[in-house]
């Protein structure tokens, strides 16, 4: 399906990054020499969603500094990304594995060879010292902007705090392995240190490049960051609208080949009645559990046992 969608972003060349200030390719610190959160901000996790490169690249060229604390800039695959070629764009998403599922301490640690672990062991001490980190992503389908968190109080106070995008979802809907925002220092809930995830629009939809800037934007002015006149200079929505919070409850995958939606869904349709058929899955309906269901990020490429949507409520 996603091949569907014409490439209206152009991916900026992110080898002029290669050599950073840290010792690790790709990977920039600012250090205001003040006191403050060090502040994380993440592009191309998957080499296909070039929207956060858009955004490091935009503050790369206009030397956003950091007015507190240390800012650290980073294209997590770069090696993916590499590969980008419009005429086949979703060909790039990753080279050996997908690198938003690693991220638990049996695969950081064990035996496994790939490039995607392989850099998340390169980046891992970034992760465990940063305070903050927001992961920029884009989807599939031409679904408004979500920001993704697993739920815990920190990443609720955190997106709440940042008024923008207008949807956030709550909870992981069972996928498979571990993403990075869920990864054991951000998933604690004892410590202080939060991640959170932006889904910023279709992956190369002209309107998702602007949504992320704007996240990237707001999520450093919420933690007093980015100086006010970098902030008002680039930030397409200085004043969101108010948000949209979701409980995540169910996650789906196809037990079959045979798997299809019973519309050409593009993400957040609400089904007012319980029992509503979305799907077929070999012959068998796929029905909403309960009254008002939402729908977040339908994908219509998904595998027999890889997620295809997640279900979700509305919550105060």
């Amino acid at each position: 399906m996603s091949e569907q969608y014409k490439v209206e972003l152009v991916a900026p060349d992110i080898s002029i990054y290669k050599n950073g200030n840290t010792g690790v390719d790709f990977v920039h610190t600012f250090d205001s020499g003040k006191p403050g959160p060090h502040v994380m901000i993440n592009a191309v996790i998957h080499g296909n969603e070039i929207c956060g490169a858009i955004t490091l690249d935009l503050f790369f060229k206009n030397d956003l500094r950091p007015v507190q604390g240390k800012l650290t800039l980073c294209f997590v695959n770069p090696a993916a990304y590499a590969s980008f070629d419009p005429a086949r764009p979703s060909a790039s998403r990753f080279v050996d594995e997908d690198m938003n599922r690693v991220w638990t301490e049996e695969q950081l640690d064990g035996p496994k060879q790939s490039v995607e672990l392989n850099r998340a062991r390169a980046l891992r001490p970034f992760y465990d010292e940063v305070d903050y980190l927001l992961d920029i992503h884009s989807m599939g389908t031409l679904s408004a902007p979500i920001m993704l968190c697993h739920g815990l109080d920190k990443e609720r106070k955190l997106a709440r705090d940042m008024r923008y995008p207008r949807t956030v979802a709550c909870g992981s809907g069972h996928v498979i392995g571990r993403r990075l925002i869920e990864y054991t220092p951000f998933n604690d809930r004892s410590n202080g240190k939060t991640a959170l995830l932006i889904e910023c629009g279709q992956h190369w939809a002209k309107e998702t490049g602007p949504v992320a800037i704007d996240t990237a934007l707001h999520y450093l002015r919420a933690l007093e960051i980015v100086p006010k006149a970098f902030f008002d200079a680039y930030v397409s929505t200085p004043e969101p609208e108010p948000q949209w919070f979701l409980e995540v409850t169910d996650g789906y995958a196809p037990q079959s080949s045979a798997f299809s939606f019973v519309e050409d869904f593009k993400g957040l349709e609400i089904f007012p009645q319980q029992g509503t058929v979305i799907a077929i899955d070999d012959g068998k309906e796929v029905r909403t559990p309960y009254d008002d269901c939402v729908l977040v990020m339908p994908n219509h490429s998904a595998r027999q046992g890889q997620r295809a949507m997640r279900l979700a409520r509305q919550i105060s």
